[in-house]
C-alpha cells in the first residue's frame, strides 16, 4: 500500500465540476461533520467535528441543478484543504479518487512492565508500521481470493493480487499506532473491498462456531466467501499483541454498495481469544490444498546437482502454465542433460508434473515429458537477454 508516512495523496482541491455535491454531503456526514442551519433548502452548511480554533463551515449545494453550484463547489474544497480537522484529507482523498474505505481500528495491550507515559509507550511509528503491515496482508489475502477461491495460495497468483491493490491509498488518524484508514478505488479495488467484506464476515462465523461447539467444520465452508490460510495469517498477524481489531467499511458513495452488502455495514471485530481458532484453521487449510497437475513452459536459469552424473535439480523462470514467477523442478539424469541442452541453446523447456502445495506451490515434482521448445531466432534472442538480466 502507497503513503507510507500516512499522508494521503490528494491534498489539493479536486477540480469542481467534477465533483458531485451528494457525495461530498455524504463524506461530510460519514467523517462526522455536522449540518447546521434550518429546514433542508437547494444549500446546506457544514461545520467540522469537535473544537476548532479557526471557525470553519462549508456551504455544499444540494444538487447541480443551481448555476452557482461550482462556485460554491470550490469555495468548500479550498476551505477543505486549509481546515485542521483531520477528516478533511480523507475526504479529498476520497473525493479525488472514488473509494471504498477500510478503517482498522486495534486495541494495544501494553506489558505491564512498562511505564506510563511518553517514555513508556512503544514508538509510534513501530506500531504504525506492523499495522500497516498486517492490514496490507489481510487486503492481499482478499486479492488472492478474487484470483481464485482456495484453501491455500502458497506463491500463486500474487503477480496478479498485487496488481489490484497496488493503488491503494493510505491515511492515518491522529492515534496513528491504533488506526488506519485504506482507501481502495472502485476501479480496479471494488472486488477486493467486496471479497473481503464478505471473507471477514465468514471468518467471524466460523470462529464463533468452533468456539462453541470446538468443531472446525464451517473453516470448511468460508473457502467458497473467500477465507483461506492466507486470511488466517493475516488476521492472527493483525490481532497478536493487541486487544482486540476492529474493521469497518464504508462503500464509495458514487458507487454504492455492492449487492448482498449492507450500505452501513458494523465493525467485524476479532480479539486474541480468536488466535487459537485462527492458527488452527491455518494449519487446517495447509494440510488440505492438495499438489495440482502442471504442464509448465519456462526458461531454465538454473541447474545444480551433486555429482557429475544421477539427477538434479533446475530453476525455471516460468513463462506458461503456472502462475508463479518460478519453480524448482526435480528431474532425473536424462531430463536433466535434456534441460542442459536447452540452456545452453537458449530454448524455453516444457516439463509436466505436479505442483506441490508444501512450500507454496514453487516445486513441480513426478516430471516428466521434458523437451526443449523450438523458437525462432528472435525470440531466442528476447529469451537470452532476460535470462541475461535475470542473472
Amino acid at each position: 500500500m502507497h503513503r507510507p508516512t500516512g499522508e494521503p495523496a490528494h491534498t489539493d482541491p479536486p477540480d469542481p465540476r467534477r465533483v458531485d455535491p451528494r457525495v461530498l454531503a455524504a463524506l461530510l456526514d460519514r467523517h462526522g461533520w455536522h449540518r447546521t442551519g434550518g429546514a433542508r433548502g437547494p444549500y446546506t452548511r457544514w461545520t467540522p467535528p469537535g473544537p476548532a480554533t479557526v471557525p470553519t463551515s462549508l456551504l455544499v449545494p444540494d444538487s447541480r441543478a443551481f448555476p452557482d453550484c461550482d462556485d460554491l463547489l470550490a469555495e468548500a474544497l479550498t476551505a477543505l484543504t486549509r481546515t485542521a480537522a483531520p477528516s478533511a484529507r480523507d475526504i479529498l482523498t476520497a473525493l479525488a479518487v472514488p473509494s471504498d474505505e477500510i478503517r482498522w481500528h486495534r486495541g494495544t495491550a501494553l506489558p505491564a512492565r512498562t511505564p506510563p507515559g511518553p517514555a513508556g509507550d512503544p514508538a509510534p511509528w513501530a506500531a504504525q508500521d506492523r499495522l500497516r503491515a498486517a492490514a496490507h496482508r489481510v487486503l492481499l489475502a482478499a486479492a488472492l481470493a478474487v484470483q481464485d477461491r482456495s484453501d491455500h495460495h502458497g506463491a500463486r497468483h500474487r503477480h496478479h493480487a498485487r496488481a489490484l491493490v497496488g493503488d491503494v491509498l493510505v491515511g492515518t488518524p491522529p492515534d496513528a499506532a491504533r488506526g488506519l484508514t485504506a482507501f481502495v478505488p472502485v476501479d480496479p479495488g471494488r472486488p477486493v473491498t467486496e471479497r473481503l467484506h464478505h471473507a471477514l464476515h465468514a471468518t467471524r462465523e466460523a470462529v464463533d462456531y468452533q468456539r462453541a461447539t470446538g468443531r472446525p467444520d464451517a473453516f470448511d465452508t468460508a473457502v467458497a466467501a473467500g477465507v483461506g490460510r492466507e486470511l488466517t495469517e493475516a488476521l492472527v498477524t493483525l490481532v497478536h499483541g493487541t486487544e482486540g481489531v476492529a474493521v469497518t467499511f464504508a462503500w464509495a458513495p458514487a458507487a454504492g454498495a455492492p449487492a448482498g452488502c449492507a450500505a452501513r455495514p458494523e465493525p467485524v471485530e476479532f480479539t486474541p481469544g480468536d488466535l487459537p481458532a485462527l492458527r488452527e484453521a491455518g494449519a487446517r487449510y495447509l494440510r488440505a490444498e492438495a499438489s495440482v497437475p502442471a504442464h509448465v513452459t519456462g526458461t531454465v536459469v538454473r541447474l545444480r546437482r551433486p555429482g557429475a552424473r544421477g539427477p538434479g535439480t533446475v530453476r525455471l523462470r516460468v513463462l506458461t502454465g503456472a502462475d508463479v514467477p518460478h519453480l524448482r523442478v526435480t528431474l532425473d539424469e536424462d531430463a536433466y542433460r535434456t534441460a542442459v541442452h536447452a540452456h545452453l541453446a537458449g530454448l524455453p523447456l516444457r516439463v509436466s508434473g505436479r505442483l506441490e502445495s508444501r512450500g507454496g506451490f514453487r516445486r513441480l515434482t513426478d516430471t516428466y515429458g521434458v523437451a526443449p521448445v523450438q523458437v525462432d531466432d528472435a525470440e531466442r534472442e528476447r529469451l537470452m537477454k532476460a535470462l541475461d538480466e535475470e542473472c
